[in-house]
């Protein structure tokens, strides 16, 4: 399993209540990647694809029965599954703390 991020400080971001994921956030929101909890051979297209910690990440639209989900990164879009979307971990708002 490859779980990836970017260290702001001591630690990553918490994995507590906080924290969201890709797959939680509304559509035309931005949200910052904080790590990929997948195992490493995704991981790694998606990071192929864009999906780097620190990235800006802004959902897009849906399918008719609402996946896949398309999404905006790095110049592009990728439809991922919500199980996919879902490992994918988002660094907690600002205000959120």
């Amino acid at each position: 399993m490859l779980q990836m991020s970017v260290n702001s400080g001591a630690d990553a971001a918490p994995k507590g209540a906080f924290a969201r994921t890709l797959a939680q956030l509304p559509e035309g929101e931005a949200g910052v990647l904080d790590r990929l909890d997948l195992p490493d051979d995704i991981a790694r297209r998606l990071m192929e694809l864009g999906f780097l910690p620190g990235h800006i990440i802004v959902p897009a639209r849906s399918a008719p029965g609402g996946e896949p989900r398309v999404y905006r990164v790095d110049g592009s879009e990728v439809a991922l599954r919500r199980e996919t979307a879902s490992r994918l971990i988002l660094r907690p708002s600002k205000g959120a703390a």
